[in-house]
């Protein structure tokens, strides 16, 4: 555990995690890119991006602070992904801004200090930063539930099989497919959602959207699946003519030379790896995941997605 700033002016910051805030890095709870989420804590988004150091002060309460050292905040969270202690310290000069309260929930708590706590604000002070409500189906979870199926892919994907991916529904088909023509549609839905839950797991935020996004069966109201599914596609083709804010497409390292995609926009998250298939999770469809088949097109949108997508440095 390191310690950090003055966040309330008298005391020391006891550090308990650490995120980066950068385009091609950043929690996806604050927003669908780099400059959403940078405005969602008050700051300008600018190209270094941030640290965010999440810890309590002496009385116990959350406090967010920014810092402008990204290369220590990003040796901390790489020391500790591997297991490894890290005193994480930032120096006071590189603080930012000192915000109250946590954008993500956190299970740990600093040793020596009173319970986790909301500190009290004053007019003036920051907005409180406040968890995103996990009873209820909103563009927080459907970004959570996509980072987190990105990262249980193999879990999700081997719940699908080829028989779950038929022809390419002709343009102009009738609208209002029932369950078993989705399940003929390659580059539409298929079978519908995928209520499907991976194995193990622990507690995290992220994981627990993801299986909320696979269990919750109320009803949705809007358009059927493959709807959804094709103006996502749609929406996703159109970044390759007009490129969206930094961050909006995202691309990482997977396993046997592919790239794991992230793709964001208004109302819909996608999640998929270059080399096989996509999810889509959309705000008008509460619970549902939504596989997209191969087929003929998707190959080339994926491959033009990546080129054009931040990559972590």
């Amino acid at each position: 555990m390191g310690a950090v700033g003055e966040p309330d002016g008298d005391d020391a910051l006891y550090v308990l995690t650490a995120l980066l805030l950068t385009p091609a890095r950043f929690p996806s709870v604050l927003g669908d890119d780099y400059p959403q989420a940078c405005w969602a804590l008050g700051l300008e988004p600018y190209a270094e991006g941030y640290g965010l150091v999440l810890g309590q002060d002496g009385d116990g309460a959350r406090w967010t602070v920014a810092v402008d050292d990204v290369s220590l905040v990003a040796v901390a969270i790489a020391a500790w992904d591997c297991g490894m202690e890290y005193d994480l310290s930032p120096d006071e000069r590189s603080v930012v801004a000192a915000l109250p309260g946590w954008p993500l929930a956190l299970a740990v708590s600093a040793p020596g200090v009173p319970a986790p706590h909301d500190p009290e604000t004053a007019e003036g002070d920051p907005p409180l930063l406040t968890p995103p409500d996990e009873t209820r189906w909103g563009p927080a979870q459907r970004r959570l539930g996509a980072d987190e199926i990105a990262l249980q892919w193999a879990a999700w994907r081997e719940q699908l099989g080829d028989e779950d991916f038929g022809a390419v529904q002709p343009p102009g088909a009738a609208p209002g497919l029932d369950a078993a023509d989705a399940r003929a549609a390659a580059e539409g839905p298929a079978g519908g959602a995928a209520h499907a839950r991976p194995e193990g797991g622990g507690g995290t935020e992220r994981e627990g959207a993801a299986q909320a996004a696979g269990e919750r069966g109320g009803p949705a109201d809007g358009p059927g699946p493959d709807a959804a599914v094709r103006r996502v596609l749609a929406e996703a083709r159109a970044y390759l003519a007009d490129p969206p804010p930094p961050g909006r497409v995202r691309s990482t390292f997977a396993p046997g030379g592919a790239r794991m995609l992230r793709v964001d926009g208004p109302g819909w998250s996608l999640v998929a790896k270059t080399d096989d298939i996509a999810f889509v999770l959309v705000d008008e469809r509460p619970g549902e995941v939504l596989p997209v088949g191969r087929g003929p097109q998707l190959p080339g949108l994926l491959a033009g997605l990546d080129a054009m997508a931040v990559r972590p440095g």
